[in-house]
């Protein structure tokens, strides 16, 4: 089960009768959850923008937040999801004052107004909360609207290895050797690592000297049912004296760019699983999904840096990076993009077409692999991804 296959299963109970309630007639239209794991989403339909105070902020076991600029209407009431037992839209002071009664220790981690946009036609406010303290969460039973953790995968995880380039496309060359030519012999190293171990079952995009569209190489790790997918490449620049390693993971500027990717079509949200029942319901949905990728795959990223800082890879400084690469932008499957050394450097280029040497550095790899599957995920946030995220 894909981490966006998890959501869509919460999102069942999330968003029925107790997720969705309608406000009748006033400025404020509804109140609606969506929760992941320790985090919960709380968006606020509104007919016009406000301005947000934050009244109380968790510490007695309640959110309290008071809308300057719109009206309560008849005012709306009823049970939460995930960190929110239930919730209350009230007047007061010429204010609508929104309660939100926690269902275990909580704090505001982030709060934002959204104009309208992307096919919803009015403002939302979206407040995001996460748990703190673990006493409190022990000591109260769950709630039912609250989702279940996620299941690990039954069987072995699947890599998708992604060899950069190939076919009519060489890549960047060095002095004697091609892109192309060297992220294929790694990645069928970094196969015959994995598969060698037992623990994994493994796909590339490529095996031999084809071109494979970028876009491609996203679908082929996200109809695989990818647990992870790593594309290999060879860096370049002017100074032949640059040289090492580094790791891309997706910018937020290319999370907004996976957004557009992916809901262009009518039926977007069908090649992602979503219900398809609202809009709005389905992007905070994917947003949530997006979010914890990009969380697993900066979990990644990390993981495989400091298995080759340990190693005999040369590093770049800044070895961690970001960008809207192509194919970085599956929103449900973890995805880095490695950049084995530059090889317009003699000294990596000689590491990179060493097979030697290459091999070394694939068993680094494989190993950074097994201990991101070995790990428990540590809890981690991203900057929200697809919406403008901002301190009203």
């Amino acid at each position: 089960m894909t981490a966006l296959a998890f959501v869509v299963i919460c999102a069942v109970g999330l968003f029925g009768t107790r997720g969705f309630a309608w406000g009748a007639q006033g400025d404020v239209l509804s109140v609606r959850f969506g929760a992941d794991g320790d985090r919960t989403r709380v968006v606020i339909d509104l007919e016009k923008a406000a301005q947000g105070r934050v009244v109380d902020a968790g510490g007695q076991g309640r959110v309290t937040l008071a809308l300057n600029g719109v009206a309560p209407g008849r005012g709306l009431n009823g049970d939460g999801s995930g960190l929110v037992r239930s919730y209350a839209v009230s007047a007061s002071g010429g204010s609508s004052r929104i309660q939100l009664e926690l269902a275990r220790g909580s704090e505001i981690e982030r709060r934002f107004l959204l104009p309208p946009g992307d096919g919803v036609s009015h403002y939302r406010y979206v407040i995001d909360l996460k748990a703190v303290g673990g006493a409190v969460a022990a000591a109260r039973a769950p709630s039912p609207s609250t989702p279940p953790p996620q299941p690990r995968r039954s069987g072995k995880p699947l890599i998708v290895i992604d060899a950069g380039h190939g076919g009519n496309d060489p890549g960047a060359s060095g002095a004697g050797a091609r892109e192309k030519t060297v992220t294929l012999a790694a990645a069928l190293a970094l196969k015959s690592e994995l598969e060698r171990t037992g623990r994994y079952r493994v796909r590339l995009t490529r095996e031999d000297d084809r071109y494979v569209d970028l876009y491609r190489r996203v679908a082929i790790a996200r109809q695989a049912d990818a647990d992870l997918f790593i594309s290999l490449h060879a860096d370049a620049g002017a100074d032949p004296a640059l040289r090492g390693a580094s790791v891309y993971t997706l910018s937020e500027q290319g999370a907004g760019r996976a957004v557009r990717e992916f809901t262009r079509g009518d039926n977007w949200h069908r090649e992602l699983h979503l219900p398809g029942r609202d809009p709005s319901v389905d992007r905070i949905l994917l947003d949530m999904t997006q979010r914890a990728t990009q969380n697993r795959s900066a979990q990644f990223a990390r993981v495989l840096l400091t298995h080759l800082e340990g190693s005999e890879t040369p590093l770049l400084r800044r070895s961690h990076r970001d960008a809207g690469l192509a194919v970085l932008l599956a929103p449900d499957v973890p995805a880095v993009l490695l950049e084995m050394g530059f090889i317009t450097n003699p000294e990596d280029e000689r590491m990179l077409t060493d097979e030697r040497a290459r091999r070394r550095l694939m068993k680094t790899v494989a190993d950074g692999i097994d201990r991101y599957f070995r790990e428990p995920a540590a809890p981690m946030m991203t900057a929200s991804n697809g919406l403008a995220a901002g301190q009203p």
